[in-house]
């Protein structure tokens, strides 16, 4: 056995692998970036080594670093996690030639199926079919265009080298082609360092089904069951869940034979993943492509299998054979997994950045996590905070207990994408086990806005926990006499009001919050009243209020007051009515203005002072999370001011660009 470890990786999956080590007993090794110094992997090690800046192309994407990393710590062994340079030959190559164990699947098997173009070809071989489409090596555009006609559109234009939804976009039109094309491999070229791209026929409503499999040193291939990973956006994973629901038995039966085919057609020797796409109605699924790596959604497996993925691939890498072959290798009851992200899902998951003020796990479900009270979510990675994983008997039972999880799961500081996984959890389509890729655009197709009935109980709280707030921070003041806008309206001991105003994304409101004799507060706004009592704890609330109790979490940051109720996410500025709260929003920019819809960093600036636009001409492109968004003029006219260039860190709402509109 192994007996000591660097994880070559951050976030949720390094302390994923760590606790599966020290379960075995392994000494574990962190890596970490200036950005990561505090973060929860490096606490978690048994010790961390700096591997250089924040940007992951110079630390996290170096293998000499992290080869040098192993050195200084001793380390025998060196696990990717996913993601990073898990899915390329670097690390195991230097290993090799350093003597030290990689626990993955041998270089050979890596540069076989990593590139999609490759694997495709060696699929073919095997008798696995694939997705029509253009493989070839010939990357100009017009070669691509012109393979794009031959297949019809819609097409999908995808990089060979990756995964995770970088490098992918879809083309419905002619004209559409090279702007996407530029975009796809920009982003491929960021993430992958190959910018080469493959073009299939678009696949409209399609599920996306995945076989795990695992194979040692010895010649031995098994797999562990099917998983459905269809909900996604942005082409990345939302929801997967194992089994697949509703798939005929025929059809799984070809997707098993298939993924155990491919791998021992290339002698594979770690865990994987062998992908396909379905399209609804149909019985002949198509291979897409080989993850030669961990998956995110490995923990459903888990589940319904009982092994420990990573210790599979702790021993395998150690030269032992298979835990399990293939006739005792059972599956029992239903998992899910929900990916918890930092982003705006109602402005089309935009991503999100800041520290987590507070943070508090569900105790009644499984959660994989990287983050903690106090951790900076930074623009320089990638967006998933946490995994949510529910198991149950059936399927029915694993989607309420993953609901009623999400709903405890608090998370406050950036966005995240919670109140929409509950949402997305409990709508039919996704109950029924019907979903397809196109999964939110059927659920919500006009977007998904937050459902938050509790929306002006909340604002009352918020007001309260401002009021506790301002007490706190001036305790030998007495709270009633000592805020502005407040007034006493009976004697000492009687009833007394303080006026405030809450500020939140679609304007301020006024209130006005009674303290009444018994302890109980009021809180009018221009609906009416809301009576209620607040009980305090540190970061959690409880609240009375029509002979109901709710609880939830809050904290305090930003000059904001966000809080959690009942699965509800809020944002709110609270202020008084004599010194009004900060905005919760950043002001809307000009109709000339092109400004930053996220944080992030200026990949390119297409145009220069002087230059005269159309509307909806791209002018900038940004990168956030690994991936680029273009930013589109507005209005017609000239570039009178470019406030950024290419490289600069830039914050949400920093103006760009700004176009002085065309005289009429």
């Amino acid at each position: 056995m192994i007996g000591s470890l660097l994880v070559a990786n951050r976030g949720e999956i390094a302390v994923r692998i760590m606790r599966t080590c020290r379960r075995l007993g392994i000494r574990t090794v962190a890596v970490f970036s200036d950005a990561d110094r505090d973060a929860q992997h490096v606490a978690f090690a048994d010790e961390a080594v700096r591997i250089g800046p924040a940007a992951a192309r110079d630390s996290y994407l170096r293998a000499e670093a992290l080869m040098e990393a192993a050195a200084r710590s001793g380390a025998e062994a060196i696990h990717p996690g996913y993601g990073f340079l898990s899915e390329k030959p670097d690390l195991p190559l230097l290993c090799r030639q350093a003597g030290r164990i990689f626990v993955g699947p041998s270089a050979e098997c890596i540069t076989a199926m990593g590139p999609k173009i490759g694997s495709k070809l060696i699929a073919e071989k095997a008798g696995v079919p694939s997705v029509p489409g253009y493989a070839g090596e010939d990357q100009s555009n017009v070669a691509l265009a012109d393979a794009a006609a031959r297949i019809g559109y819609p097409v999908m234009i995808k990089a060979s080298a990756g995964g995770g939804g970088k490098g992918m976009r879809r083309v419905f039109a002619a004209a559409e082609l090279v702007p996407a094309i530029e975009i796809a491999r920009a982003e491929a070229q960021a993430a992958f360092g190959d910018p080469a791209l493959l073009i299939e026929k678009l696949v409209m409503r399609p599920r996306h089904l995945e076989v795990q499999v695992a194979g040692d040193k010895h010649g031995n291939v098994v797999h562990l069951f099917e998983r459905d990973c269809s909900v996604q956006r942005n082409n990345q994973k939302v929801l997967e869940e194992a089994p697949a629901p509703n798939l005929a038995p025929a059809i799984r039966g070809k997707l098993l034979q298939r993924g155990v085919a491919l791998a021992k057609a290339i002698g594979y020797d770690n865990l994987g993943t062998v992908e396909f796409i379905l399209e609804d109605g149909f019985d002949e699924p198509w291979f897409l492509e080989m993850n030669t790596r961990l998956q995110v959604e490995h923990p459903v497996t888990e589940a319904i299998t009982g092994y420990d993925l990573v210790e599979w691939q702790i021993r395998i890498a150690a030269g032992e054979r298979l835990p399990a072959l293939q006739p005792d290798i059972r599956e029992n009851g239903h998992a899910i997994e929900a990916r918890i992200t930092a982003e705006r899902a109602d402005q089309g998951f935009r991503p999100d950045t800041g520290r987590i003020a507070s943070y508090a796990e569900p105790a009644s479900i499984r959660v994989d996590s990287g983050v903690r009270a106090g951790s900076e979510v930074s623009l320089f990675y990638d967006s998933l905070l946490a995994k949510a994983i529910a198991a149950g008997p059936d399927r029915a039972t694993a989607c309420a207990r993953l609901a009623a999880g999400l709903r405890e799961f608090a998370i406050l500081g950036p966005a995240t994408t919670l109140p929409f996984l509950i949402d997305a959890v409990e709508h039919p389509i996704f109950a029924q086990g019907k979903a397809t890729t196109r999964f939110i655009e059927d659920a919500f197709p006009d977007g998904w806005t937050a459902n938050r009935p509790h929306h002006r109980l909340a604002r009352a709280v918020a007001a309260l926990l401002w009021l506790e707030s301002q007490k706190a921070a001036r305790p030998n003041l007495d709270v009633w006499n000592s805020l502005a806008g407040f007034r006493l309206l009976a004697p000492a001991g009687g009833v007394a009001t303080s006026r405030l105003i809450a500020e939140e994304e679609d304007g301020a409101t006024k209130l006005e919050v009674r303290f009444l004799p018994d302890g109980r507060r009021v809180v009018l706004d221009p609906e009416g009243g809301i009576e209620l009592a607040l009980r305090l704890s540190a970061g959690s609330f409880e609240l009375s209020f029509e002979d109901r109790v709710l609880r939830g979490h809050h904290a305090k940051a930003d000059g904001r007051v966000r809080l959690i109720l009942d699965g509800e996410t809020f944002t709110i500025g609270i202020g008084s009515e004599a010194r009004p709260a900060a905005a919760a929003g950043g002001a809307g920019a000009g109709s000339g203005a092109v400004s930053a819809p996220m944080p992030g960093v200026v990949a390119e600036v297409r145009v220069t002072p002087g230059d005269v636009v159309e509307a909806g001409q791209v002018v900038a492109v940004l990168e956030s999370m690994k991936l680029f968004t273009s930013l589109p003029a507005g209005i017609g006219g000239m570039v009178a001011d470019i406030a950024c260039q290419p490289g600069d860190t830039v914050q949400a709402g920093k103006r760009l660009v700004l176009i002085e509109p065309t005289p009429t």
